[in-house]
């Protein structure tokens, strides 16, 4: 195990633009305050999405795509540095109407209503690979 103690001293409450795509509104909003770093949680609802698995063997994702209208039940993410980038590491647990969950990375979705819970660190975190997984992971 890896950790770190981290300070935060800024939080935002945050409505996402319906038609824009989750993922980069909050890494926008990231760049526009200057966050390098930051831990959120979110709730609203999709038009639709590309969920991604991670194939464990294979080191890779698998892409599924829903177009169709989703719930986002629950939304936890990170805000971090890839490659001189900033990254909203981003997982998502969607619903449809019958009430089936489907879950896994969100890589992209475009937002009917989103709100969201940002807790900015004022250090900043870096991915870097992971050698074991073959992931970017932060600490």
């Amino acid at each position: 195990m890896q950790y770190r103690e981290v300070e935060s001293t800024r939080e935002f409450l945050l409505r996402l633009e319906t038609g824009a795509d989750w993922r980069t509104e909050i890494e926008e909003f990231a760049d526009l305050e200057d966050i390098d770093a930051a831990w959120f949680q979110a709730m609203g609802a999709v038009q639709d999405a590309e969920v991604w698995f991670y194939d464990q063997d294979d080191k890779e994702y698998r892409s599924v795509t829903f177009d169709e209208p989703l719930e986002v039940a629950a939304c936890v993410g990170n805000v971090a540095d890839l490659d001189g980038e900033t990254f909203a590491h981003t997982h998502a647990v969607l619903s449809r109407e019958s009430g089936q969950a489907l879950a896994g990375h969100l890589n992209a979705a475009t937002v009917f209503a989103g709100e969201v819970h940002l807790r900015a660190f004022d250090e900043p975190l870096v991915r870097e690979h992971h050698e074991p997984t073959d992931l970017d992971l932060w600490l």
